[in-house]
Parts: structure tokens; sequence; C-alpha cells
């Protein structure tokens, strides 16, 4: 069985450290053997190997990548031996962290240096977590004493943080971590939320859904917060009470593949089991497509608002509206709405705006 994959991130001094002793003490509670990869950044900066030791930053980029690769590699590589069905491979930061020290053209040209592309490397991990930097909301705490690789200031820091998340940005599962309560309640936070996205103890998935005014493309498109991902989603044969569809994801004719089996139960709570796909398997698959329902394309812009995370759907047959989505950690979670999109009024449960509903548009 492959392991889960997951990415904690976050800005300088935001608690990762302390976070992962967190994760494996709870995690292990529900059955699971934690592998922890640690952060590459801080074995290369301790060890010599800097950006202002390299030649250029870009040298230094490309060798963190490549060692970043080839440990996350050792890791799966290990995992496939051991006889456990719980099994989780937590990476102390990902590839896209390297992204936040260098521009679009850096990051494809690092990311060509071990045979990726950026959308390859962003979606290799199944969830993200970020934990926000002290330097945003927890000033007093922040501090460079507990790592010999830190360097910000408490500005660089608040700075870095909102970089590291636009870079995640257009990741399927961002989750982030603020700092609106103690630091004991922000980790309560964190492993609640890889809990409830491991399905512990069920896979259910909270959400909610919106009909807004048709947005301003071009502004979302010019927004850093904002990553725009085109989307194709073939709904299968399915035996009554469950949709059974896979979804080719991506951008720049680069893509991944999933699977997903949820329950039709009304209401905000659907049971939802997903698996990531080689495109081998993918178009197997599509051999199974219903024919009652036609694939539906459409462009899903996510959007990092005052830590909240929205996917905001734009499909070629509407020029008047859209829809938005987004996942709750509990049902009574206030949603703060992003001001440049126009509600027009919630549609949570409603099965003329499923996707399934719309795939048999005729």
């Amino acid at each position: 069985m492959s392991a889960v994959k997951i990415v904690i991130t976050g800005g300088p001094c935001a608690g990762k450290t302390t976070g992962m002793s967190w994760i494996q003490h709870h995690l292990e509670h529900f059955g699971y053997k934690v592998l922890f990869v640690p952060e590459t950044a801080t074995e290369l900066i301790s060890g010599g190997v800097a950006p202002w030791t390299c030649g250029t930053n870009l040298d230094y980029q490309k060798c963190q990548l490549r060692l970043q690769k080839e440990k996350e590699e050792i890791f799966e590589m290990a995992a496939e031996t051991m006889d456990r069905d719980k099994l989780i491979i937590v990476c102390d930061r990902g590839f896209m962290d390297n992204k936040a020290y260098m521009t679009d053209e850096e990051f494809e040209e690092a990311a060509a240096f071990i045979g990726k592309n950026p959308v390859e490397l962003r979606d290799s991990y199944d969830a993200v977590f970020h934990l926000v930097t002290a330097a945003k909301g927890a000033e007093e705490f922040y501090t460079k004493a507990n790592n010999g690789a830190r360097y910000e200031t408490v500005e660089q820091a608040a700075a870095l943080d909102d970089k590291l998340i636009a870079a995640w940005t257009g990741h399927p599962h961002l989750r982030v971590i603020d700092n609106s309560t103690d630091f004991e309640d922000k980790l309560k936070r964190l492993v609640n939320e890889i809990i409830m996205f491991l399905g512990e103890p069920d896979p259910v998935e909270i959400e909610r859904k919106y009909l807004i005014e048709y947005p301003d493309l071009a502004a979302l498109d010019a927004d850093p917060m904002c990553r725009k991902v085109e989307i194709v989603q073939t709904y299968l044969k399915a035996p009554e009470g469950e949709e059974y569809r896979v979804r080719r994801r991506g951008e720049n004719g680069h893509y991944t593949y999933y699977e997903t089996v949820k329950s039709t139960g009304g209401g905000i709570k659907r049971l939802q089991l997903e698996r990531r796909l080689d495109e081998e398997h993918y178009l197997d698959l599509l051999d199974e497509a219903d024919p009652e329902c036609m694939p539906v394309e459409k462009t899903r812009y996510y959007l990092t608002y005052e830590k909240q995370y929205f996917e905001i759907d734009v499909y070629p047959f509407w020029k008047d509206k859209a829809i938005v989505e987004i996942e709750l950690s509990s049902e009574d979670q206030e949603v703060i709405f992003p001001p440049q999109l126009k509600m027009i009024r919630e549609v949570t449960g409603e099965k003329e705006f499923k996707n399934a509903s719309l795939a048999r548009r005729r």
C-alpha cells in the first residue's frame, strides 16, 4: 500500500519543529507509522552550502531540489518495504518552498534540472499544511535563536510567509494554520486538519458552495495569492447512491490525475475517498465513463484569502455566473468571503449546482 505523503511548511518561527512531535504522537495513536523527511535547506545551510556560498542563488536552488528529490525517493522506497496499512511520510518543507526564493522562470529551470515540471512538483504531495510565522500575529514570540539557518527579520519573515503561501496556492489540498489562538491550540488545529484529511475516524468532506457573479478573471490572474488550474472531470458508471469520477488537473500541458468516490447524500457533510492515478490508469478508466454524462471542463482559480482556501470554478457554458467552494474544518466555521467576489447566494446541497448535475446538461 502506498504511503500518504504530506508537507508541513510555513514561515520562519511558525512552530514546525514542535508540530512534528505533535504529529507523531497523535498519528501513532491512530495506528500510523510516521516517517519524517528532514528540512533540506537547514541541512545544506548548516553544512556550508547556501545561496550566498554557491555561485548563484539558482545554483544553490538546483542543489536543494536535487537533494530534496533524492531524500523523498529514498523514504518512499523504504516505505514500500514496510508491512503497514497506515503509513504516512511527513516532509519538513517541500519542493514549492524553493519557489518563494526564485522567479517563475528560475523555478522552471531548476525543476527541469531534476527532470520535473512545476505542476509535478507541487502535486506530488497529497496535502500541504502551512503554519503561519509568529511574525504575523504573534510577534513577541518570533526568534532566530532556535534555528541556526534562520536569518530573517520580523518584516522579512512576514513577507516570506506570504510568498510561501502563494507558491503552494494551486495545490488541491492546502490548509493555512494562523496565530488566532495560543501556540498549543495552533498545534491542535494543525493535528486536527491532518486527522480530518486522513479520514480518521471517517473520511468526511465538509464544504460550503456559493453562486457568484462572473468574476474579474484578469484581476484573479494578477493576484499573487491566486493560481489558475484547468480541470476535466469525467463521471463513471456507479452504483445508486454513489458518485464515481476521475479528474485531470494541471496547467501549461502538465497534469496530475485523481479518482474520487463520494456518497451523494445531501447537506454539508459527504463521505469522500480519493486516490492519485497515473496517466495510463486514468485513460483506462475513461472507458467506463457514464454515457449519460458529458465531461465537465472548467477553469479553477485557487484563492487564499484571510487564511482560507477558496476554489472558484468558471465554466465555459456560463458567462454571467460561477461557483465558489470552500472546505471547512467544522460545520460552524465562519466563512470570510473575499470582497472581490460578488455572492449571489449560498447553494450548498442544491442538486442543480453539483458537477454531477452539470455533467448531464444537454
